[in-house]
């Protein structure tokens, strides 16, 4: 399994104009969106309907109408529906693409420590009006390409970095700190994304460590500093919610769907689920319309 495994390969439309746009509609509570990966470009999701839960570095943010999330480069990022009417557009662009030959200070201040991922923005924003109105600018832009569209989004870009570095700059990082949270990075990306695809199978400690080739006591503390979770609260995470995503979109029964999820004891699967969502299973099941 290749260190890099959770990077994702970014495909742009104009390779020569890095920035992109995605626009999603979802019907279904508790579909996934995209599973934990990372990448260099930064990326923004705008909601105009709906709800959504984003997880940041495992951290949840929900998502709902004129939220924006700012997914830094190098973040790892998940995403899964919390409702029946989810609408949101997905910006992505090569930070790169602001970068100058010319070194004067917006370089030397911003733009450099942006790109080489020392500044870290928030990860929430709530109805900030004139980030929203630049978001949809851009969007527009992409979709018209009229005549110097490519100025217009640029500029459109520095302004968003503009406000974002003013109001919402939530980490700037050494770049001794930006090295260890890279190495780890790669270090970890093959173990989530073998959590990601196992989830159903029996995940122990000793297995994962031996797969990051560290000590059981070294590998549980890193998990946590990267994760903000223990192994098991993390596996957990995942199992419960496929297992919310079955409740809520098939007939299976609760029983089956423990199974399916990675659960062997359906008792056990009650309490951590009730533990995570505040609600049992079969509760979850019967309620689930008003729920959405």
């Amino acid at each position: 399994m290749k260190p890099a495994a959770l990077l994702e390969p970014m495909d742009m439309p104009n390779p020569h104009f890095p920035v992109k746009v995605h626009r999603t509609t979802i019907d279904e509570y508790g579909k996934l969106l995209f599973p934990n990966h990372w990448h260099k470009h930064i990326e923004f999701l705008f909601c105009l309907s709906g709800k959504a839960i984003i997880e940041c570095n495992s951290v949840p943010f929900t998502m709902e109408t004129d939220d924006l999330i700012v997914v830094n480069s190098n973040d790892l990022h998940a995403g899964v529906s919390a409702s029946t009417d989810l609408f949101y557009y997905a910006l992505i662009f090569d930070p790169e693409i602001l970068h100058s030959p010319f070194f004067d200070a917006t370089e030397t201040k911003f733009i450099t420590p942006i790109m080489q991922n020392l500044i870290m923005f928030s990860h929430k924003i709530t109805c900030d009006l004139e980030l929203k109105s630049c978001f949809l600018a851009i969007v527009k832009e992409l979709k018209d390409q009229q005549l110097g569209y490519e100025l217009s989004i640029k500029s459109y870009l520095f302004r968003i970095l503009t406000l974002l570095l003013r109001n919402y700059v939530a980490q700037v990082l050494t770049v001794n700190d930006h090295t260890i949270r890279m190495k780890n990075l790669n270090r970890f990306a093959p173990i989530l994304q073998c959590i990601e695809e196992s989830y159903q199978e029996e995940l122990t400690i000793d297995l994962l460590a031996d797969m990051a080739g560290l000590s059981r006591f070294h590998f549980s503390r890193l998990f946590k500093e990267l994760t903000g979770k223990t192994v098991t609260e993390y596996v957990n995470g995942i199992r419960i919610g496929r297992a919310e995503y079955l409740l809520y979109n098939t007939a299976m029964t609760v029983s089956e769907i423990a199974i399916a999820s990675g659960f062997h004891d359906i008792y056990y699967f009650s309490r951590i689920f009730k533990q995570y969502k505040h609600v049992t299973p079969t509760d979850m099941r019967k309620n689930r319309s008003t729920l959405i």
